[in-house]
Formats: C-alpha cells, sequence, structure tokens
C-alpha cells in the first residue's frame, strides 16, 4: 500500500515556473485538496530547464513535475493532466471531477481542449519557433487561443451551472482560468466568451485559485517582459 493509500501524505515538492499555465493548474489542485508543497523554481526564460541536473528529473525538460518520495523511492510525475489525474486517485476529498461519468467527461472534455488544443500551440517555445520561421508570433497566438475559447464558449452552453461544468469547480475550470489569463496577455477579446467569464469568475473568488495566481509565487518577479 503506498502512503497515499495508507492516508500518509508524503512531503510535496513541485517542480514549475511562476507563470506557467501547466503548472497554475497544478497549484489549484494542490491547493483546492489542501495539500501542503514546496515549490522548486525552474526559470524557463533563463533556460534552466535544459540543465543537465534538470533533464535527470524530466527528460523533456519541461515544467510541471510533482515529486515526493514513497519508502526508498522517488517518484515523479510530469504533464499536468497526468498529475491531475493522480491527485484526484491518491486524494479523492475535494474531487475536481463530478461524481457522473458524462459530467465527468465533459470536466476532462473542457480540460484536454486547453491541454492539448490550446496551449501547447501558444506556449513558449512554439512561439520561438513561429517567430524563427518568419511568422507572426503574436498574430498565431491569437488565432490559436480564440479558436479554442470559441469551442469551449460552446460546449460551456451545454455543461454549465455556476462553473464550466455543474455548479463545482472541476479540472475543466482548472484549466480555463490560466487560459484566460493568457488570453489577455495577447489581447485576445475575452468577452466574446461570456459563459467562461462566469466561470471564472466564481473561480476568481475561492482561495484555492486565489493562492495559485502568478503573482503569488514565491519565483514571480515584479515585472516579467511578455
Amino acid at each position: 500500500m503506498s502512503e497515499a493509500e495508507s492516508g500518509a501524505l508524503p512531503p510535496l515538492r513541485l517542480y514549475a515556473y511562476w507563470r506557467s499555465s501547466c503548472s497554475w493548474r497544478v497549484r489549484i489542485a494542490l491547493e483546492h485538496k489542501g495539500l501542503a508543497y514546496e515549490v522548486r523554481s525552474i526559470h524557463l526564460r533563463e533556460g534552466e530547464q535544459r540543465s543537465d541536473d534538470y533533464a535527470g528529473v524530466n527528460t523533456l525538460q519541461q515544467v510541471p513535475v510533482l515529486e515526493w518520495e514513497e519508502g526508498a523511492l522517488t517518484r515523479r510525475l510530469t504533464q499536468s493532466l497526468a498529475i491531475l489525474h493522480f491527485l484526484e486517485d491518491a486524494y479523492p476529498e475535494k474531487a475536481l471531477v463530478p461524481a457522473d461519468a458524462w459530467a465527468r467527461a465533459r470536466a476532462w472534455e473542457h480540460a484536454e481542449i486547453v491541454n492539448a488544443g490550446i496551449q501547447p500551440l501558444q506556449n513558449f517555445a512554439t512561439l520561438l519557433l513561429v517567430d524563427s520561421l518568419g511568422g507572426d508570433k503574436v498574430a498565431h497566438a491569437r488565432g490559436v487561443i480564440a479558436k479554442g475559447l470559441g469551442a469551449m464558449e460552446k460546449l460551456a452552453k451545454e455543461t454549465a451551472g455556476a462553473y464550466l461544468v455543474g455548479d463545482r469547480p472541476s479540472v475543466a475550470d482548472v484549466c480555463l482560468v490560466p487560459q484566460l489569463y493568457n488570453a489577455r496577455r495577447f489581447d485576445v477579446d475575452v468577452d466574446a466568451y461570456p459563459t467562461l467569464l462566469r466561470a471564472e469568475a466564481r473561480c476568481a473568488s475561492l482561495p484555492a485559485f486565489q493562492a495559485a495566481h502568478p503573482d503569488r509565487q514565491p519565483d514571480a518577479p515584479s515585472a516579467e517582459p511578455s
């Protein structure tokens, strides 16, 4: 039986960058579930993720990574949605997925639109590539974000209650909030997505979402270039 299964909470370490939306998702979940964790900052703009030492933590040299000790073993998980799945299984209290199977699938559907259909197409590495190929990286990011949020807005009209899926926050909201933050950074007209904004406003009143905000992270600078 693992420490998680036995009810003991091993010390959790989160390798993260303050403005990484994928790291932000994990912070929200950890805060929501009331789990203590230590942040180990990996400064993406300074290339700390490309160090040999960090390659031993994450072979893809990305954030986030969740790490803990389990007996003599050091356990590590990469990829934010895999971490969210683990946290739901290991710490089911204050669930971030609906109990109903259909609603649960719709919540993960929202999450995957962000995780697979928006964020990787507008992240720092992708925009560097677009720029290196002579493209307009800002126009590219805006187009990708607008398309994805438009899809989520249509889906949310079928699923939303107080939050994106029903009346409790879920993984859908966990992924939405950081993505709307990114949308504003690229001057996307978020007023076009009123259902998403209503869910975001509800989330903004919750302590877990407040504590996970980038501006409240230990590695957040007073000013950061876009």
